[in-house]
């Protein structure tokens, strides 16, 4: 079983839930794949994430009319960590988006 953070801010506020709940369709999809993250494991979902090339960071992969992504870091097996989660409007990941993702998990104690 599979433990599932949430980055928490210096205001106790959780970006990738309010990123969520502005998102209801979004938000649905990706409590689906959530929920299977924490049951099976990561290896549940490979058409769903994708590792970000020579970084500590993978994304969860929302598809559909709005294509967002979740980008998270995996603390050994069995913890993973949602960092960030914005909607993908061009083909390659957004240097900006993860740059505030590392910065996040850089936070990380």
């Amino acid at each position: 079983m599979t433990t599932i953070k949430y980055y928490i801010d210096h205001r106790g506020q959780s970006p990738v839930t309010n990123f969520l709940d502005k998102n209801l369709q979004i938000k649905n999809k990706a409590s689906i794949i959530i929920n299977n993250i924490k049951k099976y494991g990561l290896i549940s979902i490979i058409p769903n994430i994708k590792r970000l090339t020579k970084l500590p960071l993978w994304e969860i992969r929302i598809m559909g009319k709005n294509s967002s992504r979740i980008l998270f870091a995996t603390k050994k097996d069995d913890l993973v960590i949602l960092l960030h989660a914005f909607k993908k409007k061009s083909m390659k990941t957004p240097p900006k988006e993860i740059k505030i993702a590392l910065k996040r998990l850089n936070q990380l104690p």
